[in-house]
């Protein structure tokens, strides 16, 4: 039994350049990426495959969102979201590696200041493959950062003084996805003496500047393809100059990125879910069971079809968000969180009922879905928790009223 990853995406009005980059995204999940996923996920957790990301890299997953003049493709949000599908579906880590490297280049793109940009953003078209890094979560403050009306009573400690012409960095920030490889991370620290997070800023660090200190990696149950660890700021002095919007709109930059980014992470989710359903597609149609095939036996049909209809649903989702964003200003917040929402449920049923299916064989390491099944509850939680994204999308629907549509 063989996973094929076919993609069944039939989008012949996209423009020429985003189709082109899909099916070489394509081909690297199929060729480089697929061929790799269970040993990478296997390996020791601070285990880290440089060269597949090279071989991104160099078809321009590092540089997709950058505009040209900046070395970038230029796809925008639809491009990515697609990529990233492609990606999960054979390794959601690889997926993510390039997605964490895409949401810490995200803020310096919306501040629209050329020298950032030229400072930050340039090295991305080298030979060589650069990540980036996005860091907001700490030990006691996770989805209070990413509820606005939270930000008065979250409990967050990384912090950000104003001495002369630099700012001084101290703190700490955990379960940062590439902080162990990355360059540089988008940074958000309070403002010493603004209660909670209300005096939140994003300000840029290279990772090899004086007084930062990278952590353990962390063993995580799935995405072991990329890394996640600590950072430690220990009077981190920054030019002014890398603050990003100024001082005290991180608020603004983090729903912002976050409305961007929850598109691409639904697109995640739908790579796992369709990677779910193909391998219980194969599985059931070339199983024997009662004398008949599995997929002629009607609760295994019942089965299959739900499976299909919300993978299907969820790619619809993903995408009417990915043109919402590329097309409207500021980017909208309702349909990027409905899209995660609903995506990283199907992701999880659908691997559960995947590996039920296999019985038997989808327990075993060999069949590659009880890392499909673990790598399924990532999503749940990065980018908005159901819970916080529920509050996001009430607000929203109170703002529209119910005859929105």
């Amino acid at each position: 039994m063989t996973n094929t990853f076919e993609a069944e995406l039939n989008f012949d009005q996209l423009p020429a350049a985003t189709l082109g980059f899909r099916n070489s995204i394509r081909d690297y999940a199929q060729e480089v990426v697929a061929p790799r996923a269970i040993e990478l996920d296997q390996a020791a957790a601070d285990a880290f495959a440089w060269d597949v990301i090279q071989a991104g890299h160099e078809i321009g997953l590092t540089r997709a969102l950058l505009p040209r003049d900046l070395g970038g493709l230029g796809i925008g949000v639809l491009g990515v979201a697609i990529a990233m599908e492609e990606l999960a579906a054979a390794c959601p880590g690889v997926a993510l590696a390039f997605g964490a490297t895409m949401l810490g280049q995200t803020p310096v793109l919306l501040s629209g200041d050329p020298e950032l940009q030229d400072r930050f953003l340039a090295q991305f078209a080298g030979a060589n493959a650069v990540l980036a890094c996005n860091a907001v979560a700490e030990e006691e403050a996770g989805s209070d950062l990413v509820i606005p009306q939270h930000f008065a009573d979250a409990s967050m400690r990384t912090t950000l003084r104003r001495e002369g012409d630099v700012y001084v960095l101290n703190g700490h920030k955990r379960f940062i996805t590439n902080g162990a490889v990355a360059a540089f991370a988008s940074v958000y620290a309070n403002l010493e003496g603004y209660p909670g997070a209300t005096g939140l800023t994003c300000i840029l660090v290279p990772l090899d500047a004086d007084g930062v200190r990278r952590g353990a990696v962390l063993d995580k149950m799935g995405y072991r393809a990329c890394l996640g660890s600590e950072l430690w700021f220990e009077e981190v002095r920054l030019p002014m100059s890398n603050v990003v919007g100024g001082e005290g709109q991180g608020l603004a930059m983090n729903v912002a990125q976050g409305n961007m980014a929850r598109t691409s992470v639904a697109a995640v989710s739908t790579g796992i879910a369709r990677h779910a359903f193909e391998v219980a597609r194969d599985w059931c149609g070339e199983r024997v069971q009662g004398g008949s095939l599995l997929r002629n036996h009607q609760m295994t049909a019942r089965r299959l079809a739900e499976m299909k209809i919300d993978v299907e649903a969820a790619r619809l989702m993903y995408l009417r968000s990915a043109v919402k964003v590329d097309t409207e200003l500021p980017a909208p917040e309702l349909e990027p969180a409905m899209a995660k929402m609903f995506a990283d449920r199907v992701a999880i049923n659908t691997a559960n009922t995947a590996v039920a299916l296999l019985g038997s064989r989808g327990y075993m390491k060999e069949y590659g879905l009880e890392k499909v099944l673990r790598d399924a509850f990532g999503t749940r939680i990065f980018e908005g928790t159901p819970e916080a994204l529920a509050l996001a999308v009430t607000e929203c629907l109170y703002q529209a009223g119910d005859d929105d549509f």
